[in-house]
C-alpha cells in the first residue's frame, strides 16, 4: 500500500492499488444505512430514466428522488483545498446527502481510475467520511468508499523542507 493510506473500504470486488488483505476482512461500513437508502434511490432513478442522458439530467433527478426519499441533498458543494494555511483550490462535489454521504455522479460508459481519485480526493480535503460513486452507464454501477478522518491528518515529516534549507 502507499505510505498515508491504511484502508480503503470498497464495494468493488478488485480496486487496483489496495491489498487484497484488506478486502477480505469486509468491515462495517461508515453510514452504511444511509448509503444503502441513497443506492435504493439510485437505481430507483436508472430503473426509471434509464441510459443515455447527460450527467446533469441524472444529477437533477439525485435531487428530487432522495427528497421524495425523506433524504435532503445539497447540489455542487463546494470542496476546498488548502495548503500551509492558504486556499489552494476549490472544486465542487456533485451531491451531499444528509451533510453525511458525498455523491460524485457519473454517467459514463465505465467507471474509471480517474472518478474513483476525484471521489477519494473530495473525501480527503473535508470531513466528510463516506462517498459513493454511482454511474449510469450502460448499466448501473455504484462504488462505495469510506476514509476515516483520523487517516486524513498530515504525517509530519522529519525531514526538513527544501525550501528552508537553502534560505
Amino acid at each position: 500500500m502507499s505510505p498515508g493510506f491504511s484502508r480503503i473500504f470498497t464495494d468493488q470486488a478488485s480496486f487496483s492499488g489496495v491489498n487484497s488483505l484488506v478486502m477480505d476482512s469486509r468491515p462495517t461500513l461508515k453510514h452504511a444505512e444511509l448509503t444503502k437508502q441513497i443506492i435504493g434511490v439510485f437505481y430507483d432513478v436508472y430503473n426509471e430514466l434509464g441510459y443515455g442522458f447527460l450527467e446533469s439530467t441524472y444529477a437533477e433527478a439525485m435531487v428530487v428522488a432522495p427528497a421524495q426519499s425523506g433524504l435532503a441533498a445539497v447540489r455542487e458543494v463546494p470542496v476546498l483545498v488548502w495548503f500551509r494555511g492558504q486556499k489552494v483550490g476549490q472544486y465542487f462535489a456533485d451531491r451531499l446527502v444528509d451533510n453525511a454521504v458525498l455523491l460524485e455522479l457519473k454517467a459514463a460508459r465505465n467507471l474509471e481510475s480517474a472518478h474513483e481519485a476525484q471521489r477519494l480526493h473530495y473525501l480527503r480535503a473535508t470531513e466528510i467520511e463516506a462517498g459513493l460513486l454511482p454511474n449510469f452507464g450502460l448499466r448501473p454501477q455504484f462504488h462505495r468508499l469510506s476514509f476515516d478522518n483520523k487517516r486524513k491528518k498530515i504525517r509530519e515529516n522529519p525531514c526538513e523542507s527544501v525550501a528552508k534549507v537553502l534560505a
